[in-house]
């Protein structure tokens, strides 16, 4: 089978209604206007030879091979630049063209090396396809003169290598760094001959500025940028589409393969969410898959104690399920659970919440965003009618202010963080509300016109200062909230929010933001054309996280900034599905659409389906697990991908949870820290090795699809599958897409959603129904999900959160991620990602590591009430004086050793972002360190008996 690779026809044309005709080698075409003659060209099948041209980047006309002849027009122009024009006459081949071009080409193969044979790109190299275009024969250049052939290979990047020997210097590579990523990593320095491309001021790629998003890669022309694993195992032979399993953008990639081996994961550029771009981790980080540390065999043991035993697929469901069984017959139905994933597909996350309803006979089911996400669907179901973003991610190029609360675009989401940059250094302003300094704030042709520096937990108190501004100061949407909101609701809030105690003044000694500048911030996004709020768990991780996700809907309705392109509340999802785990029905109280248990006739429409009678009363949320399993009356868990043994608050008090149960069943990868508290272990699937749909945070159902066969014989839906019939609930799907026709039948919003539509249109966004077939771009453009078509306001009254500084606890620890490593680290951590990020470390202000004593490197003990733990120090002015900040990508950093079990008052989620700690330069190593280090290698020792 062959390789389909993608055409590139050239610098794609600037929109415009109007059209010009014009004639091309003869041939009458029609074209919008700004279209370029290349491009044109193109569109009728006339492929006019070029390399310094692609249809990502903008035309430059630099490599003079795709010249044409105009009719009326001086010399040859570059085609890529030219655009068309009414009557235009263009002549693309001629000999006197093709005596340029070769010449141009001769000149370029005479300073380059002539190893195509033995070349890594060979049959997949520009240079190469443009030589046997333009008909090159012969290089009569003295191959003894002055020349770069000698020029050393940089193989510092642990995915790429740069061999300026091969380099035409095309500028492909630095414009996509420029105008896709917005790095500016890339320069050519030097002039005529001696101009070279250089990773920032003559760095090696690895020490420069360059975030490895791969986009210098796939502009490359030549081999001089290129994959080390197409060095290793040569050029694919195949590619499947599929969709990316880290963040929650949702990048489209093709898998190139050889065989059943991934080479290379390539931006699709028909992605609807990243248009051919990528980050570090979709574009190089998919080695997890096929990892040595992958179980492939089903396990089981008695006790955490004893060692693990491979037994076959049947022994390992049906021990599982007898297991279950024994503990509801012994401590009755609500004494087991489970927890789906966030990084299953929707079809996987709706069968184990199926699973758990139907066959476990409870609704004890979660999922993680109870830990990240909880209050945006509570937030957002109350005020919108809808627990979901509003806009899509393209809606950002439309908007004129982009307000960025509690998130970090360029680590967490950094393809849709590049998207917003381009959109900033075209004119839109930016207003970032974060304690910490991140990259958006200042970075290369992007500057925020106001970093709002607030100190955690203040959240509630600065949007209802910002609110107050625009309620006292005229700068309401009368017209809109007229239009389209609840009056009796507007009016309560109005005369709530007017109230001094929320006056910007009153907030600054509250948030520690000046007065001055929350005014000028709010009068910014009020009367901006299309504002814009994109927020992350920086709001939502808090005591009063479901208040500000609240707080923000009322100051995007107050201002008229919903229902259009270019505005709207846009969370910004952590994982790849965690809002499809939400839409599926993972949460206690709620079936799939997000319809409560209690509600009589959604329920009995899920038992007609399902074949039993279901409760009507909602479950055990996660943290209501932990405190029943440590009260005795919770005995066993369903576990599929998630890793609640690291990623959730207050650990010590989780631990204890989880060896307190008798069955705790775990489905995943790799034998990660809740496994290790396990007594069935179900070895799970890749994204790699499975077929379903995973849903972004702009509400967009993208295909994943199976490009290799599972390596331990099963799709994660499969495996649910055999341990509910084992639990004696019968489910007889053949394949995903039947799963899917089950949601659809079942859920308003999915209703138009099938595998054949996904196919055709390439990815929906939900809604998809009658009113809208294939989909939701921009939600509430009319009216708003809630019963009555009307926004509701609602009061946000700001409680200060019970975590306090104190003399014994000075500092404020707040928590995050970073650009390398993904959540809690299982699948980046098994990649080269390493290189860049190996250790959490704790990011401290100067002033406060002088005060202590510490320097660069230091070990940190970091000491709260709930527990200590011990990290390195990075001193930076990223952070403000009295906060610190670190990550929790490594189990043994123990970031969650020190977070409280604080959490939002409506949801539970926790308060990660605001905890009380000191800081004390030591020498050691936690105990709990000490303890961890003893029980993991306990466990891998005990794996290795098995």
């Amino acid at each position: 089978m062959s390789l389909d690779k993608e055409k590139d026809f050239g610098t794609p044309a600037r929109q415009s209604d109007q059209l010009v005709n014009l004639e091309i080698d003869g041939f009458q075409v029609t074209a919008p206007a700004g279209t370029s003659v290349l491009r044109a060209a193109a569109g009728i099948g006339i492929d006019i030879p070029k390399l310094c041209a692609t249809d990502s980047i903008e035309p430059f006309g630099s490599c003079r091979l795709c010249v044409v002849e105009v009719k009326g027009m001086r010399g040859m122009p570059a085609s890529c630049t030219t655009p068309v024009a009414e009557g235009m006459v263009v002549t693309t081949q001629n000999k006197k063209l093709a005596d340029v071009r070769r010449g141009v080409m001769e000149l370029y193969i005479s300073d380059h090396p002539l190893d195509c044979l033995t070349c890594a790109a060979n049959g997949d190299c520009e240079l190469q396809d443009m030589a046997g275009a333009v008909g090159l024969r012969e290089v009569r250049y003295n191959p003894a003169g002055e020349n770069h052939l000698d020029a050393v290979k940089d193989q510092s990047n642990p995915y790429f290598t740069f061999d300026p020997s091969k380099c035409i210097v095309c500028s492909r590579c630095v414009r996509a760094c420029e105008e896709t990523q917005g790095t500016f990593a890339l320069t050519i320095d030097g002039r005529g001959f001696a101009s070279k491309v250089s990773p920032s001021q003559n760095q090696s790629f690895m020490d420069s500025e360059c975030v490895s998003c791969g986009a210098c890669v796939q502009a490359c022309p030549t081999a001089t940028l290129i994959e080390k694993s197409v060095i290793e195992l040569g050029t694919p032979e195949h590619a499947v589409v599929t969709t990316c399993a880290y963040c929650g953008v949702g990048c489209s990639f093709r898998a190139e393969m050889k065989g059943d081996q991934v080479v290379r994961m390539v931006p699709h550029k028909d992605g609807k969410a990243n248009h051919g771009h990528s980050c570090v981790k979709g574009r190089f980080a998919f080695g997890y898959a096929t990892h040595k540390d992958r179980i492939t065999k089903p396990m089981i043991r008695k006790s955490i104690k004893d060692h693990w035993q491979e037994v076959s697929w049947e022994e390992a469901i049906g021990y599982a399920a007898s297991e279950l069984k024994r503990i509801q017959a012994k401590y009755g139905r609500d004494s087991i659970g489970g927890i789906t994933s966030s990084r299953c597909t929707n079809e996987e996350t709706y069968l184990v919440q199926k699973l758990i309803r139907a066959g476990f006979g409870n609704n004890n089911v979660d999922t993680c965003a109870r830990v990240c996400h909880s209050p945006t669907g509570y937030g957002l179901k109350q005020t919108f009618g809808e627990s979901s973003g509003t806009q899509n991610f393209d809606s950002v190029m439309k908007s004129d202010v982009v307000m960025v609360i509690g998130a970090n675009p360029t680590d967490g989401h950094p393809v849709f963080g590049s998207q917003m940059k381009k959109r900033l250094r075209q004119g839109a302003k930016l207003i970032v509300i974060d304690p910490r300094e991140i990259d958006l704030v200042k970075s290369p042709h992007v500057k925020a016109s106001h970093h709002l520096k607030l100190r955690p937990g203040t959240n509630v108190a600065l949007i209802n200062a910002l609110a107050h501004v625009v309620v006292t100061e005229g700068l309401v949407n009368e017209e809109f909230v007229d239009a389209r909101c609840d009056h009796e609701s507007f009016n309560k809030w109005r005369h709530f929010i007017a109230d001094e105690r929320h006056a910007p003044e009153a907030a600054e000694a509250v948030t520690g933001v000046p007065a001055g500048e929350i005014r000028a911030a709010a009068r910014l996004y009020a009367s901006a054309g299309n504002a814009a709020i994109y927020y992350g768990l920086g709001v939502t991780e808090h005591s009063q996280g479901s208040t500000t996700v609240i707080g923000i809907a009322n100051l995007a309705m107050a201002t008229g900034n919903l229902g259009r392109e270019g505005v709207g509340v846009n969370p910004l999802r952590g994982q790849n599905n965690v809002q499809g785990s939400c839409d599926m029905g993972s949460f206690p109280h709620e079936f799939p659409g997000y319809r409560h248990v209690s509600d009589d006739a959604t329920r009995k429409l899920f038992e007609q389906n399902w074949g039993v009678p279901l409760q009507d009363e909602p479950g055990l949320r996660i943290p209501n697990m932990f405190d029943a399993a440590s009260d005795g009356s919770f005995k066993g868990l369903y576990v599929e991908g998630e890793d609640i043994a690291q990623s959730d608050p207050d650990i010590q008090h989780v631990h204890h949870a989880l060896e307190s149960m008798e069955c705790i069943i775990v489905q995943d990868l790799f034998l990660n820290e809740t496994a290790k508290f396990a007594h069935v272990f179900l070895p799970g699937s890749s994204f790699l090795e499975k077929n379903g749909t995973f849903t972004n945070a702009e509400r967009r159902i993208s295909p994943v699809r199976k490009v290799m066969a599972p390596l331990a014989g099963y799709e994660d839906w499969q495996i649910t599958q055999m341990l509910a019939n084992a639990m004696d609930y019968p489910m007889n799907y053949s394949h995903p897409s039947e799963i899917m026709d089950e949601i659809a039948r079942l859920t308003p919003t999915f209703t138009g959603v099938s595998y054949d539509k996904i196919e055709h249109l390439g990815s929906v966004q939900w809604p998809c129904n009658e009113d809208a077939p294939e989909g939701t771009p921009t939600m509430h453009e009319h009216q708003f999900m809630r019963d009555n078509g009307k926004g509701l306001f609602m009061l946000t009254e700001y409680i200060a959160t019970q975590e306090r500084t104190t003399r014994m606890f000075p500092l404020i620890l707040t928590t995050g991620r970073i650009l390398s490593q993904y959540n809690v680290g299982a699948q980046t951590r098994r990649t080269g990602n390493v290189a860049w990020h190996a250790e959490d470390r704790l990011e401290i202000h100067p002033h406060d590591a002088e005060d202590r004593g510490l320097k660069n490197g230091d070990w940190v003990g970091v000491k709260s009430r709930s527990g200590e733990t011990v990290l390195r120090a990075l001193i930076t002015d990223r952070v403000q004086p009295g906060v610190v900040y670190t990550t929790f990508h490594f189990p043994e950093s123990g970031a969650n050793v020190i977070t409280t079990d604080n959490s939002d008052w409506a949801t539970n989620c926790p308060e990660y972002k605001v905890t009380a700690v000191q800081a004390t330069k030591v020498g050691q190593t936690s105990e709990w360190q000490k303890n961890y280090r003893a029980f993991s290698e306990e466990q891998l020792e005990l794996l290795a008996k098995g």
